[in-house]
């Protein structure tokens, strides 16, 4: 494993075997099938362009996928479908089918080797992440693939939800981590159930050991011979169950905002939201500007976070395409949230704070309420996939205590109501208690150990995935690159320039990416207030 960090007077401490009736033939088939499609006339067909059935699966070449948002990439795209057995132990049962598009490479001699790009969330469609992978210049010289995730938006059956995601915007004028609300969350988590279930979909059969399988199943049927992985935040889980389940064919794995299999649940989040955070209060305290403006913000920020859980503040705002102003509560919990998502948009944390120290609360409640009141956070999210992943894979290897205890540890200041409710993960144990499936064998919390050639990458102010979770993945892969780019907050592929350089570096010569712009690197310019 070879670690790469900026010099340290720049650095800063800156998201199973699989036991399946049949299913080893089939394993070993993938491996032997994956051969390039060829045209009639004998030349080999552009990736994408050829039906192919292998096993159970099947590939068909047709229209791009459904997208929420319009995404202009897809008209130079080669698209179709994957379709494969909701539940692989009944073959013969239900299908379901998953929404592929292929970006050709900007390159006209494209390398031999694609990249398959493995979506966040979990529940995060991939094809609507097109545009974050081409403004990062990903597809240079391969083409790089982008296949919905079993549930997901541009999936078939969809499993969105929609009744939860205008349940979190209108619980903006709630008490975010009172019992009162936790009883309303979990009641929109059993209305989303039961219309699953009514539509027929079996919802153990939607976490990441089966979407692994799904992925090894879509090289096989595109006869691609080897590939490259990249996956951010959840799709870093994902890509390691899937280096461990289905390691034939990958030549390469980038993972960005790392969240491994043994580690993902709430504790670790915690710890994540120390980190991030302790990242962006360095910088400032090391910037003199900011430091002289918003001294010890650290203590401030943990400070209010005890005041409002005693006694929140409300307030009033007015957010972009509401047609009236909108009541935002603000307590503990609501602030720790906010921050996490604020890392990315580090250069006005300080003075955010500063603010409501000082009574006004304005932009930390628009900024919350702008982001629970987006188009884009209604029915975009498949809770269904995101429910099977947590309440199969994390909520039954881990106790509500151990999440209170991981938080007390991260900030033992904080009571214990906001303590728990982990980061962007409320009300998790009670929600799966009402998901009710049954937990994914105890092999999910394996490590993964591999010698296939990995790129980790992590930000210094990630405050959703821990930046130390980096250098744990990369301890069991031998020939990994363990790279944090600092004051950098969650993905750094999505906004440094750096990290999209070393990336496609590393997918050139994933043994020795070329890491120098790390230097250069400098802090954001924190807003002074006057």
């Amino acid at each position: 494993m070879t670690s790469i960090r900026p010099p340290h007077h720049r650095r800063l401490a800156r998201r199973l075997r699989t036991t399946l009736s049949g299913a080893t033939a089939g394993v070993l088939f993938l491996g032997l099938a994956a051969l390039p499609a060829r045209a009639e006339d004998g030349h080999e067909a552009p990736l994408g362009t050829v039906a192919r059935t292998v096993g159970h699966a099947h590939y068909e070449p047709g229209p791009c996928p459904r997208t929420a948002d319009p995404i202009p990439a897809l008209g130079r795209a080669r698209c179709g479908t994957l379709t494969v057995p909701e539940v692989r132990s009944r073959p013969d049962g239900r299908t379901i089918t998953l929404g592929v598009a292929i970006i050709p490479a900007a390159t006209r001699r494209a390398a031999p080797d694609p990249i398959v790009w493995l979506a966040g969330g979990p529940g995060d469609d991939a094809v609507s992440e097109i545009p974050l992978a081409l403004n990062g210049a990903l597809n240079h010289d391969r083409d790089v693939i982008f296949m919905s995730q079993r549930g997901t938006y541009s999936a078939d059956p969809q499993l969105t939800c929609p009744n939860i995601d205008e349940f979190n915007a209108r619980a903006l004028d709630l008490v975010y981590g009172a019992p009162s609300t936790g009883r309303l969350h979990v009641e929109a988590t059993r209305e989303c159930r039961e219309q699953l279930v009514g539509r027929g979909a079996d919802l153990s059969a939607y976490d990441g050991t089966e979407s692994a399988t799904d992925y090894a199943e879509l090289r096989a049927t595109l006869g691609v011979r080897q590939w490259n992985v990249f996956g951010i935040s959840y799709g870093t889980d994902l890509a390691l169950q899937y280096m461990r389940l289905h390691p034939q064919g990958i030549r390469s794995v980038g993972i960005d905002g790392v969240l491994p299999p043994s580690l993902a649940g709430g504790a670790v989040t915690w710890k994540a939201a120390r980190e991030g955070f302790d990242g962006l209060f360095d910088a400032c305290a090391q910037q003199p500007a900011c430091h002289t403006r918003y001294p010890d913000l650290k203590a401030t920020f943990e400070r209010l976070v005890v005041e409002l859980e005693a006694r929140p503040v409300t307030t009033t705002v007015t957010v972009p395409g509401q047609p009236a102003p909108v009541e935002v509560v603000l307590d503990g919990g609501t602030l720790v949230n906010w921050l996490v998502s604020a890392t990315h948009l580090a250069a006005g944390v300080p003075r955010s704070i500063d603010e409501l120290a000082h009574g006004n609360p304005q932009r930390i409640a628009e900024q919350w309420a702008g982001g629970k009141l987006s188009p884009q956070a209604v029915g975009r999210v498949s809770h269904g996939l995101s429910y099977g992943v947590f309440c199969r894979e994390w909520t039954p290897f881990e106790s509500e205590d151990d999440v209170i205890r991981a938080g007390r540890q991260a900030f033992p200041s904080f009571p214990r109501s906001v303590l728990a409710n982990a980061p962007l993960l409320a009300w998790l144990h009670d929600d799966c208690r009402a998901w009710d499936v049954p937990a994914a064998p105890p092999s999910i919390r394996d490590v993964t150990h591999s010698d296939i050639p990995t790129l980790v990458l992590s930000g210094g102010f990630d405050a959703q995935t821990a930046p130390s979770s980096g250098p744990y993945a990369a301890r069991t892969l031998s020939r990994s690159t363990e790279v944090t780019v600092p004051y950098v907050a969650h993905v750094v592929f999505a906004d440094s320039p750096c990290a999209q350089a070393i990336t496609r570096s590393f997918f050139d010569t994933p043994t020795a990416p070329n890491t120098e712009c790390l230097a250069c690197l400098q802090p954001p310019e924190f807003e002074i207030a006057p």
